[in-house]
């Protein structure tokens, strides 16, 4: 089965897994999921995650993070879909919830979050934003 959206379906994952109190869930690995995962990670929005072998394939294992019970991701959306692009130079990349939560952005230097990209003055294409 192959997935339209794999960064979507992981971020799905997260979001389900947060919902039913779990302490981990598993995705398929890639360089691109394992890049958002540093961002959430470095960002405080989950506790970690460790590459580990699913089956014959290799997977990620994401340690979700909880604060006096209630998941430390409140949103996580895909802005950026397969059949809609959005990209946003690095002055105009968007502020969520007042910068409370962050927006994960996609640059020539690598995964950002929308605070790092402003500061090394990148744009590029906007993934997904997390509060």
């Amino acid at each position: 089965m192959s997935l339209t959206d794999p960064l979507g379906d992981m971020l799905t994952r997260i979001r389900n897994g947060q919902r039913a109190k779990k302490d981990s869930v598993v995705s398929p690995a890639s360089k691109l999921r394992a890049r958002v995962l540093d961002v959430l990670q470095r960002e405080g929005y989950i506790r970690g995650y460790s590459e580990e072998t699913v089956g014959q394939h290799l997977g990620l294992r994401i340690e979700l993070k909880y604060f006096e019970g209630a998941p430390a991701i409140q949103h996580v959306a895909r802005v950026s879909k397969p059949g809609r692009r959005v990209y946003s130079g690095s002055q105009e990349l968007p502020v969520i919830r007042n910068g409370l939560g962050i927006t994960i952005v996609s640059t020539p230097k690598g995964v950002l979050s929308d605070a790092e990209a402003r500061a090394q003055n990148v744009g590029g294409e906007i993934l997904a934003e997390v509060f």
